[in-house]
């Protein structure tokens, strides 16, 4: 019983690492992109929106282990997410840059307001007249 065991354990250690770094993470469909910042947990921003974590939410680095926001203070990653009905975090994964280039649709930042910068190069025609003196 000993001899067979051995090659099997043997054979489930070399195999065991190799078969975990070619893993890929399959995201739900539903799962938004946006850049997150931990504030002060459980407050994050997200997208320039401040936000909460959900109570039990959790944090998933690169490599699928779980991370407590407070390790992420002040720091912006990139992560997909998942929001509750109340629209708090549930579950966000931080990502690889092999992740990052895949196009995942976000809430964006929102703004009211445009910045002249936004609008092209500002021209003499764009530009107020003068004050003529009087």
């Amino acid at each position: 019983m000993k001899r067979c065991l051995s090659p099997l354990l043997l054979a489930l250690a070399i195999a065991g690492p190799a078969h975990a770094q070619d893993r890929s993470r399959d995201f739900p469909r539903e799962a938004l992109r946006g850049d997150m910042t931990v504030t002060q947990p459980p407050y994050i921003e997200m997208d320039d929106r401040v936000t909460r974590l959900s109570p039990g939410a959790r944090v998933l680095d690169e490599g699928n282990r779980l991370v407590r926001p407070a390790s992420l203070l002040n720091r912006e990653v990139t992560v997909n997410y998942l929001l509750d009905r109340r629209g708090q975090v549930t579950q966000a994964w931080i990502l690889t840059p092999e992740e990052k280039k895949e196009k995942r649709p976000g809430y964006g930042v929102e703004r009211n307001f445009t910045f002249e910068s936004q609008q092209g190069a500002a021209t003499a025609r764009t530009l107020p007249a003068p004050a003529t003196p009087n």
